[in-house]
């Protein structure tokens, strides 16, 4: 708590910003290296792409295991309810999508026959076998769910600021109590 606003706690707090950071990262390197040309060093981004991967997904699978044992502290009733609807939609949206784009690259990697040796130490096992038809579509579908997610991520960060800089509430401080708290707020 903060001025007697209930916020979320240290750890949600680091795993939310430590996500967004490794999303972050994923996305420029994927972007950069897909239209590179096939040489050593494409294969190795290739490689930390999907090492990112796997890590977001370990700490997100992690990061929602402690949502659900902790619940997040109540909304602002300043909200409609219909915002308070909206929110936890998305927010579960979030949370399918930055669980199953890891799956879907990691499926899309075993369907190219390339397999994922995670930080260079331990293989995983492919998920399915090796069928170019289905590393078209596992790709497409990587590609596609990862586009939702930048949307999806974008109208987030622009729901945070409108509550912060419009609604004058402390929606946005729960996740960055590094904010300070303005005077004149509600």
């Amino acid at each position: 708590m903060t001025d007697g606003h209930p916020r979320y706690g240290a750890l949600a707090i680091s795993l939310h910003w430590l996500v967004f950071a490794l999303v972050v990262a994923a996305w420029a390197l994927g972007l950069y290296m897909v239209d590179l040309p096939l040489s050593p060093q494409k294969l190795k981004y290739f490689s930390w792409h999907k090492w990112i991967g796997a890590t977001i997904f370990l700490v997100a699978g992690f990061r929602a295991a402690w949502r659900l044992a902790h619940p997040a502290p109540p909304p602002p009733v300043t909200m409609p309810h219909w915002q308070h609807g909206v929110a936890g939609a998305s927010h579960l949206l979030l949370y399918v999508l930055i669980l199953v784009i890891p799956v879907t690259g990691w499926l899309y990697s075993s369907a190219t026959g390339v397999p994922t040796v995670y930080l260079g130490w331990v293989q995983l096992p492919d998920l399915v076998g090796k069928d170019k038809v289905l590393a078209e579509f596992l790709k497409e579908l990587h590609v596609s769910f990862n586009w939702m997610l930048f949307i999806l991520v974008c109208m987030h960060a622009t729901q945070a600021l409108k509550h912060h800089f419009f609604d004058r509430d402390d929606v946005l401080m729960r996740m960055a109590p590094f904010l300070a708290k303005r005077s004149g707020r509600r």
